[in-house]
């Protein structure tokens, strides 16, 4: 026989409210509440339990809270439910006590449960306090609309599947934090792994981006097949940075420039780089093309000013120069025909505009502008025939990504230097720049012999169209020299948020790439902003603090992996709406945890310290309400190359199945490839002939 709403409600009674205000709940628990499986809800389950949910009835629907503690109340006589108990010999009695924190309110509609964030009535002192149904505590674990990709189950709300939604995960910043050997490695590449897998199968090939900067190489095992892998020195996918994609701040860091005496010339001379205006060796299509840019730009800044209208000796200067870039250009006659047409339509000009007079004075009538306009038409054809655009018109920042040579750019700062005075002064940054051009290490990564376009490394780096070269792109900085790691990280993370944002400029829409960031602690730690001078490191924070606070304008979220919290930069961290909680032992971690949630869901948190690996807490924008989560498990290919070493296997030879476990140690192999003597039998037959 079926049992009525109010009976089955009846059934489900665990206490009810007795003490109310803005910040705490108290229930009292009834003697006949379970005191340690509940048998009522459908299903065996532990209760009372810290951090379980529990349900209060009212008249708009059931407020979900969570439980923080559990006590017992000596009491000196037991509750009584009516007069009938009255006569009896009292005794002592325990009383069960429990608070909890309110966390929303769960209502049924016609699809069920639905859980909804907040309460804005809170309940009276005795009302009843009832133990949810598995169909109440999945409805409160599955919250939310779009939760699409499952990455675990709770095991506070029986087992129900947890799903997030990809959009609120990566759009809004994560942050997976936790101590080493909690899980957290294993949690990124599964969030990736499982959002991808879950796409496939509306998509076979998703136009999904992921970018992982992996400073300590584990990625490169679990993505080796369906990703690209940078890694310094491969042959196949070097690891490559060019020192012509470096900005003014990441130079001025890197050579450590004098903010007074030095960053002035050095940002004139990547300016000089940028707008090719100096380059030892070129071809002469490329220097005439270049000259007549000039001419045009100075012409079109003639005519501004109004000088070729205005007054002897304005009419005469212009025409002097009129003169000189004639008899520049003759030079140029061996190259094109057209410079000879533009020769002879500059002398006519000249002849038109500078008549001797029999007085033994030179006339110098002013120009028309319709004379003028043919002039800059007419340069402005020659130009684009030539190869130039009027995009090269314009004038470069010191910022563009535009090529140049490393050994081009030191003689030319140096040459700078000894114009103006300031050769004493650089010394230390010549001979700086000259190191990092000269170490071998560096040149692999950032050197004149790395043969890379900034459209090929876009395509490799961030991805083709549709994926096409696939979704994850693992940029191994294991074997980046530390002088030179957080100009590259940085460098990485600029490119692809600049690169990002002239997509959404170009085709008004973004494109959504998830850039994560291992180890965060090291590359976005807290600095002085006050410092004149910034070095690297704070160069590096200070791109991604500004992902951080506009990568979601332009689709780039943010992933960061952490087992120090509290030495990451404070901005960043603020502008993560979602955090993946794994243990977290040390006390001045768990405070910074603490304050980035309100006071009402910080018992949740006391676990932290004592959370087994591969099981986590979820909270912020990601989820309704704070989930602890047991992470979907991975097979041994899909986890990254972090696990624990393996002492007592390796010392007693074997593992608890009894197989073998052996570690052949072949030292030379190590210093051959340590001093790079290891080649190919290709190399060795090449080295052959050649001798």
């Amino acid at each position: 026989m079926s049992l009525s709403p109010i009976e089955h409600s009846a059934s489900l009674r665990i206490g009810a409210v007795e003490f109310v205000s803005p910040d705490e709940i108290k229930v009292g628990l009834d003697l006949e509440a379970p005191d340690g499986i509940a048998a009522n809800a459908g299903v065996p389950r532990a209760f009372p339990r810290i951090n379980g949910y529990v349900l209060i009835a009212t008249e708009a629907g059931h407020i979900v809270a969570q439980v923080e503690w559990i006590a017992v109340e000596r009491s000196p006589f037991p509750k009584r439910k009516g007069f009938a108990d009255y006569g009896l010999v009292d005794l002592p009695f325990p009383l069960r006590e429990m608070r909890i924190n309110p966390l929303g309110l769960l209502k049924k509609d016609e699809e069920g449960f639905q859980f909804q964030r907040g309460i804005h009535i809170f309940p009276s002192v005795g009302e009843p306090v009832l133990i949810p149904t598995d169909a109440q505590l999945r409805a409160i674990v599955k919250s939310g609309k779009k939760r699409r990709v499952k990455i675990g189950t709770s095991p506070l709300a029986a087992n129900a599947d947890v799903c997030i939604d990809p959009d609120r995960l990566f759009g809004r910043h994560l942050a997976v934090l936790g101590n080493t050997g909690s899980g957290k490695s294993c949690s990124v590449a599964g969030l990736i792994q499982w959002s991808l897998k879950t796409a496939s199968t509306a998509n076979s090939n998703p136009n999904a981006r992921f970018i992982i900067l992996d400073p300590n190489g584990e990625y490169a095992r679990v993505f080796k097949d369906s990703g690209r892998i940078f890694q310094v020195g491969d042959k196949g996918q070097p690891l490559e940075v060019p020192l012509w994609f470096w900005n003014s701040s990441e130079w001025i860091s890197f050579t450590q420039a004098a903010a007074r005496a030095q960053v002035p010339l050095l940002k004139r001379a990547l300016r000089s780089m940028r707008n090719e205006e100096f380059e030892f060796e070129t071809d002469p299509k490329i220097e005439a093309k270049r000259f007549i840019g000039i001419i045009l730009q100075s012409t079109i800044a003639s005519k501004n000013s109004g000088e070729p209208y205005k007054q002897f000796p304005h009419t005469k200067n212009f025409t002097e120069r009129l003169i000189v870039w004639k008899e520049s250009i003759d030079d140029y006659n061996n190259i094109t025909d057209n410079l000879v047409k533009l020769s002879r339509r500059l002398d006519s000009l000249i002849s038109k505009h500078k008549k001797a007079e029999s007085n033994g004075w030179t006339n110098y009538p002013e120009y028309t502008s319709v004379e003028i306009d043919k002039l800059i038409n007419g340069l402005r054809k020659y130009y684009k025939l030539l190869g130039g655009t009027e995009q090269d018109l314009l004038p470069k920042n010191e910022d563009i990504p535009v090529k140049f040579t490393g050994d081009v750019f030191v003689s030319f700062l140096s040459l700078l230097a000894r114009e103006t005075g300031n050769e004493q002064y650089f010394d230390f940054l010549l001979a700086r720049i000259q190191t990092m051009l000269a170490d071998t290490r560096m040149k692999e990564i950032i050197g004149d012999n790395v043969d890379i376009t900034l459209e090929q490394w876009l395509e490799s780096y961030i991805g083709k169209d549709k994926a096409e070269n696939g979704c994850v792109t693992v940029i191994d900085l294991s074997l980046v020299p530390a002088e030179i790691i957080h100009i590259i990280t940085s460098v990485i993370a600029r490119m692809t948020f600049e690169a990002l944002q002239r997509y959404r400029k170009i085709n008004e829409k973004s494109l959504p790439t998830v850039l994560v960031m291992e180890e965060a602690h090291t590359f976005i730690k807290r600095y002085k902003e006050d410092t004149e001078n910034q070095n690297s490191a704070s160069v590096c924070t200070q791109i991604f603090e500004k992902i951080a606070r506009e990568g979601r304008k332009f689709g780039l979220g943010l992933v960061l992996s952490s087992q120090r919290p509290s030495e990451l930069s404070p901005t960043v961290l603020s502008q993560c709406n979602s955090f993946l909680l794994h243990r977290i032992s040390n006390d001045i971690d768990q405070d910074l945890v603490r304050r980035l949630v309100p006071d009402n869901l910080r018992g949740l948190l006391r676990e932290l310290p004592s959370l087994p690996s591969q099981q986590a807490i979820l909270l912020g924008w990601a989820a309704e309400l704070p989930i602890m989560v047991r992470m979907n498990d991975l097979a041994e290919h899909e986890r990254p190359h972090s696990d624990d070493p393996d002492f007592w296997d390796v010392w007693t030879g074997k593992n608890d199945k009894g197989e073998i476990v052996s570690r052949k140690i072949d030292w030379k192999e190590i210093a051959d490839e340590w001093q790079m003597k290891h080649f190919s039998k290709t190399d060795e037959e090449n080295t052959e002939l050649q001798s």
